[in-house]
């Protein structure tokens, strides 16, 4: 079986503009917020860091080189693209020993902006969300409709699709994926991203199914709701008054499974089942792999979302996200890349 990725549905009509974006690394601006403030004390320093057109695995690599510790006394709590300019936090494990001179890191590419130390190291995850600054190029279609669209996702937010960067070049990633439950032998850091992107797939199917009957933000018998910047979640089997009201307000969220061992807390609803009984192979291959059940938000809110049409060919859009959400997933919705 190959699979080959979809064009899941919009939540707003489709879009009524076309443009390119990450044509230069400053059109894609991303700053890391972090869920905590460092104590200034501990054996780990935070390094808050600007990188431009590098990875976040490739900065981990220095930073260990530079200091001359082990990759895993390394902590971040995010991957962050490569063809951006990104903020982001990173923590070297430095127990008894003083900082080195991290200016010495400065390049063109990699810019030391603060250093604090903290008592313990950098967990994935460790994220309140990112803020982000987009530059869209080459813009052309209906300012108007494209405003109402805007409009509309700032009032009642986006459909929480992972992004297409989420299943490598192509979307090769989910059928690597398969191969690799077949038996292909891959190293372990592929190993992580092919799991990713299958569960991720997985996730994607439910909530397009949900987007197409119109249910991505609404309620349904036995749905797993999650509350709003946690993880927190709770089940309802028969969704009554209180719980489609605090859905209207977007205090809560409907939620979708990823895939993995099942947890006997939670049953799938029916288009989840759905969705899983159309791909034993991922699923078995995820339950095999060792992955463990969770959930994830179908819908999310959009903070502090602005833009300006700085000419007629050029858009750009600020606003900010939850952790482990795609910027990609608000641009879908208005524009069509090039």
């Amino acid at each position: 079986m190959n699979i080959d990725l979809p064009l899941w549905p919009c939540i707003y009509g489709s879009p009524f503009a076309t443009g390119s974006i990450r044509s230069r690394p400053e059109d894609f601006i991303v700053i890391e917020n972090l869920s905590f403030e460092p104590s200034g004390n501990g054996e780990h320093a935070f390094l808050r860091i600007e990188k431009t057109g590098e990875n976040t695995e490739f900065i981990a690599r220095q930073l260990a080189k530079f200091a001359g510790v082990r990759q895993r006394d390394i902590g971040y709590a995010g991957l962050k693209d490569r063809h951006a300019v990104t903020t982001q936090w990173f923590s070297v494990w430095l127990p008894g020993k003083v900082d080195p001179d991290w200016t010495q890191l400065h390049s063109d590419n990699i810019n030391v902006l603060h250093v604090i130390r903290h008592a313990r190291k950098l967990k994935r995850g460790a994220l309140s969300g990112n803020r982000f600054k987009i530059t869209v190029r080459d813009w052309h279609g209906d300012q108007a409709k494209t405003e109402q669209q805007l409009e509309a996702i700032k009032a009642h937010g986006i459909a929480n699709y992972y992004g297409l960067q989420r299943f490598g070049h192509d979307g090769h990633n989910v059928n690597k994926a398969l191969a690799m439950f077949q038996g292909v032998k891959v190293g372990r850091e592929q190993h992580s991203l092919y799991l990713s992107a299958a569960r991720s797939f997985l996730f994607n199917q439910i909530l397009a199914a949900r987007v197409a009957d119109a249910s991505w933000d609404q309620a349904l018998p036995d749905t797993v709701y999650m509350i709003d910047g946690s993880h927190s979640s709770f089940k309802s089997e028969h969704p009554d008054a209180e719980i489609v009201g605090r859905l209207a307000e977007q205090s809560i969220h409907p939620t979708a499974v990823l895939c993995g061992i099942a947890k006997p807390a939670y049953n799938l609803n029916a288009v989840e089942q759905a969705v899983i009984d159309s791909y034993p192979a991922l699923v078995q291959g995820l339950i095999a792999c060792g992955v463990e059940m969770d959930r994830r938000a179908l819908r999310i809110n959009v903070a502090d979302l602005h833009w300006q049409f700085v000419s007629n060919t050029l858009l750009v859009l600020e606003f900010t996200l939850p952790a482990g959400c795609y910027a990609t997933a608000l641009l879908r919705e208005i524009i069509v890349f090039k």
